[in-house]
């Protein structure tokens, strides 16, 4: 037992214990937390930063507000319904469309359709707590639905892929997609079955995938090869996820973009205690990047020039 954690130390693997100790501990006061765990305050603190969001059409925060909730989505066919303090996909409910014939039944995103009260019921619980990290009352949001680049339409499964940068006191230090399949229910959540995909941060291109911590060529549903894809706009990605550490103040966070067709990347939310299965995505472990961003640290520097200190210094395999 000690030689094999003797060995994953010497490879750069991070464990959860000096994950938790040396880095968040360190570096994400709690004071700070809830501008990471509530996505409300999220949203906000990108959009002061000129860090471009999903719009949100609107925030249910009484149960007495629940009946409004028609009047918030007006006309609109598709739209996002999440707790603000939720983790992990739970709570969340995606809608792509009405149904033709009952303008008060909407098509989620596996197909299925659900009225406007099985709706309204489901804000209700959000509202009540049941999907907040601790369990106390929360607000649900309604806001855009992001319609995914078709770079990813051979690897994603009724859902919308997300990118995941771990960032190290302002340096983007590791990537990964996340790709929704059917056991994930359209999530793109790795816990609940997502593929993740390691990226190369110098150039943007997928590498291997991994799924329930093995490691998989091709997306389970699909067959198509989940390596080999260049993420749009992947400086653009880097940059933003570099200036979260300005944003939300915290010196160790994952940030999760998405793509959208039309709008381009867009934060979709930013997190204090990022997993740690972004190592088995990339075949590399997080402590020598880690290691070697504490050598070249510059306190300076902008997060412009963090993003291209990372393309230089994190190729894949690196």
């Amino acid at each position: 037992m000690f030689s094999a954690a003797k060995k994953l130390r010497e490879t750069g693997v991070l464990g959860l214990n000096e994950r938790n100790t040396n880095f968040i501990m360190r570096f994400n006061p709690r004071s700070l937390y809830p501008r990471v765990d509530d996505k409300v305050l999220t949203k906000e603190l990108a959009l002061a930063a000129g860090m471009p969001v999903p719009d949100l059409y609107g925030v249910i925060v009484h149960q007495a507000e629940v009946r409004g909730f028609a009047e918030i989505v007006g006309d609109k066919n598709s739209f996002v319904i999440k707790p603000a303090q939720g983790s992990g996909g739970d709570g969340i409910l995606v809608v792509t469309g009405r149904s033709e014939r009952k303008r008060d039944s909407f098509r989620l995103s596996n197909g299925l359709l659900i009225s406007e009260g099985e709706l309204q019921h489901h804000i209700s619980n959000i509202v009540g707590g049941q999907y907040s990290l601790s369990g106390t009352r929360d607000k649900a949001l309604i806001e855009y639905c992001v319609h995914f680049d078709p770079t990813f339409a051979e690897v994603s499964y009724q859902g919308v892929p997300d990118i995941r940068v771990v960032v190290y006191r302002g340096y983007p230090a590791m990537a990964m997609v996340r790709l929704p399949t059917r056991a994930s229910d359209g999530k793109a959540n790795l816990h609940q079955g997502a593929v993740g995909a390691g990226v190369d941060l110098a150039s943007g291109i997928t590498l291997h995938g991994v799924l329930d911590d093995v490691l998989v060529e091709e997306h389970p549903d699909t067959g198509a090869l989940v390596a080999g894809l260049q993420i749009p706009q992947w400086d653009f990605i880097l940059e933003s996820s570099a200036r979260g550490c300005e944003v939300t103040g915290l010196g160790y966070l994952g940030v999760d973009m998405v793509i959208d067709a039309d709008l381009g990347p867009l934060i979709l939310e930013m997190n204090a205690r990022p997993g740690l299965n972004i190592q088995i995505a990339n075949c590399t472990g997080l402590a020598n990047r880690i290691a070697r961003i504490e050598e070249i640290y510059d306190e300076a520097a902008t997060p412009a020039e963090r993003a291209a200190t990372a393309r230089r210094e994190f190729p894949a395999g690196a």
